[in-house]
């Protein structure tokens, strides 16, 4: 998804067993291929199931820059206790630190940025909580920006990409990507694709007619238009309460570009 254009630009329908970073490789390569030429990527950002080296060494490859969540296992966990110099930061709670980590099954070291939140001093705070380390939650990400971008701004630099999980939310309950089950696996992948490219011609329109200036607004209210689908009820569907398992792409949220 491109972040600053709220638009899906890459999609795939696969099983709902499988891993995040299943053929992540291919979905990327496909995804630039297809990307238009005057479109220009600044940061790729993505959560921890797609921290593994073989795609981390693709975005090196393709110079492009990135911030992935780390995997916080228990290396990063030794490391969150009592391996690190943490320093405060200009946000109140937050403290930072960073170091060269070689993950298992990298072949380089790469940049770790980590997030301390103190949770006494924090509504909200992010994060996960480590049982033996009592008032804090940590966050961890692998970067290749430059040493010159802080770790705070690392950090707030990842933050958008929150925004991905409205666009999914809306993707469910305007255009009904979540009850979009056929007896063929192609055949709700049409419909699904359909649905994704309904949503971007919606956020188009609305782009060109300036009702996304300022505040942004949903794509279409729900049943304002004949798009959305409904739970099969047909003999051959599947029987009622078990809904069809699917994972609904992966490259959401994960692009922002630059023109």
């Amino acid at each position: 998804m491109l972040e600053e254009a709220k638009l899906v630009v890459g999609f795939w329908l696969r099983a709902g067993n499988t891993a995040c970073a299943n053929n992540v490789v291919a979905f990327t390569l496909e995804l630039l291929a297809n990307l238009p030429k005057h479109i220009r990527l600044r940061l790729v950002r993505a959560d921890s199931g797609f921290c593994v080296d073989p795609w981390l060494s693709l975005l090196e490859s393709k110079n492009l820059r990135y911030i992935v969540v780390a995997k916080l296992l228990k290396p990063l966990q030794r490391l969150c206790r009592k391996g690190l110099v943490w320093q405060a930061s200009q946000v109140p709670g937050t403290d930072v630190a960073e170091i060269w980590h070689q993950e298992i099954g990298w072949k380089d070291a790469r940049r770790l940025v980590l997030i301390r939140h103190r949770v006494c001093e924090k509504k909200r705070p992010g994060g996960k909580k480590l049982i033996d380390v009592e008032g804090y939650t940590f966050q961890a990400f692998v970067t290749n920006l430059p040493a010159t971008v802080d770790a705070i701004t690392v950090w707030r630099d990842y933050n958008p990409r929150a925004g991905c999980e409205g666009v999914i939310k809306q993707l469910d309950m305007d255009f009904a990507l979540d009850k979009l089950c056929l007896k063929k696996f192609s055949a709700t992948e049409a419909a699904m694709s359909l649905a994704v490219m309904a949503y971007n011609l919606c956020v188009l329109f609305q782009r060109h007619l300036g009702w996304m200036t300022g505040l942004r607004r949903r794509p279409c209210a729900s049943g304002s238009l004949p798009l959305g689908g409904s739970s099969a009820t047909r003999a051959d569907a599947p029987p009622s309460g078990l809904p069809c398992r699917r994972n609904k792409g992966i490259g959401g949220g994960i692009f922002t570009r630059n023109f």
